[in-house]
């Protein structure tokens, strides 16, 4: 049978149409594999959350008064962390300290983390300031952190953080940060507060922006910072930090901490005292072989710091003196453990001493 024109037409736009369809599909194929193996590539963090709980009984025996016992919730939090996107994470915390029917934020803040060189955290965290600052009480060696008078004393919008920028840069086993912050948040002046800490480990290095208080034997640390803090050309704070953990055959360890702090108008304990300093020396050993389920921990810790330059003539220059005992049994490090810890505060002038007994509980998860 003879083909016309139209059916010869017609056949050729089908043949047309057949490629056409064809080479599309391929197209379609590769780019949908060449997307697919881009996607396999990229790693993005997934969300996790967690909870951190502070309880305690206390016994408090000032020196002129009656004893008084009370069961404090310390602290509960609760933290979200994850990524959005490569290089791109965030952290959101919340804490309640035992303020009745109010939770503060903790932490909220981005974090681009192109490499360990280079890392912006924008939000509210915590400042380039000492160790103490950097472990808080959940990652320290002993019960009663932030009570001598010395330990982060550095000023802030919430809980030891504060809001603004901040670089940080891990360069093997040198650590270094640098940031600005809010000044209205944090000391009431709208001047910028800028904030710098440097870290040099001689042993195992530290990974990452936060630090511990102890390793319980994880690491052999011999590390040295130095951290300081300024808002305007008179108002300055700095210190200068120090932590040495060695392993001890049969899991245990030894640990020793010290801290020295100048606040010069920028921060302190005292806000009637214009200048404060002072340093402590922490000493710990973790002993090897567990009972039952955990391994016991002897702590003892000195303290001493200065109030001077009163705002009136009468804030009289005195003396804060502080010793802690603990005996601490620690079933899963940071995670679980019991402090039993004895603690004895002496003022030379202006306060009442007093001393504190009682055991406190710690969970994370």
């Amino acid at each position: 049978m003879r083909q016309t024109r139209s059916s010869t037409a017609v056949r050729f736009a089908a043949h047309r149409l057949t490629r056409f369809s064809f080479a599309t599909l391929t197209t379609a194929a590769v780019l949908s594999s060449a997307t697919a193996s881009a996607q396999t590539t990229v790693t993005i963090p997934p969300v996790s959350v967690g909870a951190g709980l502070q309880t305690s009984v206390v016994s408090n025996m000032p020196e002129d008064g009656d004893s008084v016992t009370t069961f404090p919730l310390n602290s509960v939090r609760l933290y979200v962390s994850g990524g959005v996107m490569e290089k791109v994470k965030f952290m959101f915390n919340t804490e309640y300290t035992g303020n009745p029917g109010v939770v503060g934020i903790l932490d909220a803040a981005v974090q681009y983390e192109f490499s360990p060189k280079a890392n912006i955290w924008a939000g509210r965290f915590l400042p380039p300031s000492d160790r103490a600052n950097l472990y808080g009480p959940y990652y320290s060696s002993n019960w009663a952190t932030f009570q001598d008078g010395v330990q982060d004393g550095y000023p802030f919008a919430y809980v030891g953080r504060d809001n603004g920028i901040m670089w940080w840069g891990q360069f093997d086993k040198v650590k270094l940060s640098a940031g600005a912050f809010d000044g209205r948040t944090t000391t009431g002046d709208s001047k910028v507060l800028v904030a710098a800490r440097a870290q040099v480990d001689f042993w195992d290095a530290e990974n990452g922006y936060y630090l511990n208080g102890t390793y319980y034997g994880q690491k052999n640390l011999l590390a040295l910072g130095f951290a300081v803090q300024s808002q305007g050309s008179d108002r300055t704070a700095y210190n200068v930090d120090f932590l040495m953990e060695r392993k001890v055959t049969g899991g245990g360890a030894v640990t020793v901490e010290s801290e020295y702090a100048v606040y010069d108008a920028l921060g302190g304990y005292d806000g009637d005292y214009a200048e404060s300093k002072g340093g402590y020396v922490l000493g710990a050993y973790l002993f090897p072989g567990v009972i039952g389920k955990g391994r016991m921990q002897l702590l003892g810790k000195f303290g001493n710091a200065t109030f001077e330059r009163g705002i009136t003539i009468l804030d009289v220059d005195y003396d804060q003196t502080t010793t802690e005992l603990n005996l601490n049994y620690v079933m899963k490090e940071h995670n679980s453990r019991v402090m039993f810890f004895f603690k004895n505060t002496d003022f030379s002038a202006v306060r009442q001493s007093f001393k504190q007994v009682g055991v406190g509980f710690q969970i994370q998860m």
